[in-house]
Order: C-alpha cells, then sequence, then structure tokens
C-alpha cells in the first residue's frame, strides 16, 4: 500500500481548526462582556438623581457626603449627586422647578401649603429611637440667662426663616408673650445653618440662638468645643423629625426604589457605617400626622399675628 505525501493544504487543518476555535472562543467571551457591560453604560447615559441637602444635615463632612452619594449609586444603579443649598428656601425652589429630585428638608416647610402641591413625604429619620426631635434655646455657656423671657432686649440668632427649630418654635414663645422678634429682641439675624448658629453663640456673636437638637448633639459628638460654650435653657415638645422628600413627578419606580434604599440601610455593614456616622437609627415609614405639632404652632403663629399667614398659606 502506498502512502500518499499530505499536502500544504492538508498539513495545515489542525493549526486552522483550532485557529477557528480560538476564535470562536474570543468571540465569545467578547459578547458575553457586551452583554454584560451594557446595562453599566446605559444606567450611564440617564441623568443623574438629583438630591437636595440643607442645614438639616451637616454638609460640612464632605468625605462622608462622597461615601454617602456612591452608597447610594450601587444601589441605585445610576449616578446621584448631592445637590447643596445654604437655605431651605433655595432646596424647595429647585424641588418646585424640577431641578432636584429627592431632598431632606424640614418640617416646616413640608407643613406649608402650595398650589399645585409639588412633594410627598418619601421617609423620616429615626432619631435615638423615635422620629423626632426638638428646638433648643442656647445661650453661652457663662451667660446668667436662665430662660427665654431674660432674653428680652438681646442678639438673638435665628438658623432660617423656613426652620421650625430656628425660627417657627422661638417665634411662637414670642407670639404667646404678644410680642414679635422686632419688639422682643433688640438685634436679630439668620444664620441659614444650625451649625453656624451654635458658633455664633459659642463665640458670643449672639446672647442666645434657636438650634436643633440633632445638630447641636452631633456636634457635641464631633466637635465638642463649640457646644461645650453653650448652654440648653429651653427644649422644645418633640417634633416629628426634618423628612426626606420626593419630587411629584419622579419616575414611581425611582422613588420606590429609593425609598428602600434608605430604610434598609440598617441591613448592610456599609449602610449601617454610615448611619452611625449620621447619628442616626434607621430611615422608617411614618404617617403624614407626624407633623402636626408644627402646623399646630404654625396655625397659632398665624391666629395671634396674621402678619405670618404665610407660615401656612
Amino acid at each position: 500500500m502506498r502512502c500518499r505525501p499530505m499536502s500544504l493544504d492538508e498539513a495545515s487543518r489542525p493549526t486552522r481548526i483550532i485557529a477557528s476555535a480560538e476564535g470562536a472562543k474570543v468571540r465569545l467571551i467578547c459578547l458575553l462582556l457586551l452583554f454584560w457591560i451594557t446595562p453599566i453604560y446605559a444606567a450611564d447615559t440617564r441623568p443623574p438623581i438629583r438630591f437636595g441637602l440643607t442645614a438639616v444635615v451637616v454638609t460640612e463632612n464632605l468625605r462622608f457626603l462622597d461615601q454617602w452619594s456612591q452608597y447610594l449609586e450601587r444601589k441605585m444603579g445610576r449616578k446621584v449627586e448631592l445637590v447643596l443649598r445654604k437655605s431651605y428656601r433655595e432646596v424647595m425652589d429647585l424641588l418646585e422647578s424640577g431641578n432636584i429630585d429627592f431632598a431632606w428638608i424640614c418640617g416646616f416647610p413640608y407643613i406649608q401649603s402650595r398650589e399645585p402641591e409639588s412633594i410627598q413625604l418619601l421617609t423620616v429619620p429615626v432619631y435615638r429611637g423615635a422620629p423626632r426631635y426638638h428646638s433648643y434655646i442656647i445661650v453661652p455657656e457663662s451667660s446668667p440667662l436662665k430662660n427665654f423671657g431674660d432674653l428680652k432686649g438681646k442678639i438673638f440668632a435665628f438658623s432660617d426663616p423656613d426652620s421650625n427649630s430656628g425660627f417657627l418654635y422661638p417665634l411662637s414663645l414670642m407670639v404667646a408673650q404678644d410680642e414679635t422678634p422686632e419688639t422682643f429682641f433688640r438685634q436679630t439675624f439668620f444664620t441659614f445653618n444650625h451649625a453656624e448658629t451654635v458658633q455664633a453663640v459659642s463665640e458670643q456673636f449672639a446672647d442666645g440662638g434657636a438650634v436643633d437638637s440633632y445638630i447641636w448633639e452631633y456636634l457635641a459628638v464631633f466637635r465638642p468645643e463649640i457646644t461645650e460654650k453653650t448652654r440648653i435653657i429651653n427644649k422644645s415638645p418633640s417634633f416629628g423629625f426634618p423628612p426626606i422628600v420626593s419630587r411629584l413627578g419622579v419616575n414611581p419606580n425611582t422613588v420606590n426604589m429609593m425609598k428602600t434604599t434608605l430604610e434598609d440601610m440598617d441591613k448592610d455593614v456599609t449602610g449601617q457605617a454610615l448611619l452611625t456616622q449620621l447619628k442616626l437609627d434607621d430611615f422608617g415609614s411614618y404617617s403624614d400626622s407626624l407633623f402636626n405639632g408644627i402646623r399646630a404652632i404654625a396655625n397659632k403663629v398665624k391666629t395671634v399675628h396674621p402678619s405670618y399667614s404665610a407660615l401656612t398659606d
């Protein structure tokens, strides 16, 4: 039997088969990578979720804010931008104009009427076991003043004209004495930041000030050199904690996902660490009636002094 010499084409067939198999494998890997990567890039093409923050949280900790935004991005599957503004009014304007989707605001602007309504309650922080906080009236630690009445004729620092703890509550104390800020104090000013109100009182730029208890207690942990120079002379009844709201018109799926993400922060290690930094227990679902205490004092002020009708109208 004669053996026929293998042709050059035949000799190259195994190499070509192997090369063909390798090529198919590479194409398969590329195809799988395409399916895996595409959703990530697709998410990046959507506009970012914009989340407004004000003085209701100590915003000086920029590293924490970066960590929180990254956490929200991982959970939401898309870019999240934290939008910082100085006043509650600025954040409310951004909500009403559609320029932000969510915001952590104060209970006072939340209960005010809007036509048409532009926001809805999303979730409420839980602080020291309850979704509640107080207004503190503070004075310099060395001050002889003992109660709110002693501040008559003094210089006073308000936090924000749309703040419950930093304006509405002390206003209600004046109204109870048939006074207004103009008649009760010698001079007033707004800091537009609870932490700066504490600073102003600690450095005796003001004889007294009104602040959010959560912010004062937060500073007592992280900046005790400031709070140690102040003293609390009046503590309000408890109020519904400053809520997180969503703008009406945001995709319902996005709203539900943000609500779940925030309320499940206590269920994973990273979320728990962020809550610890915020000095909060959790976020939870609560009824709008939680804010009836703020509504009551706003209505009382408006009844006694009609000039403050804009408080709830």
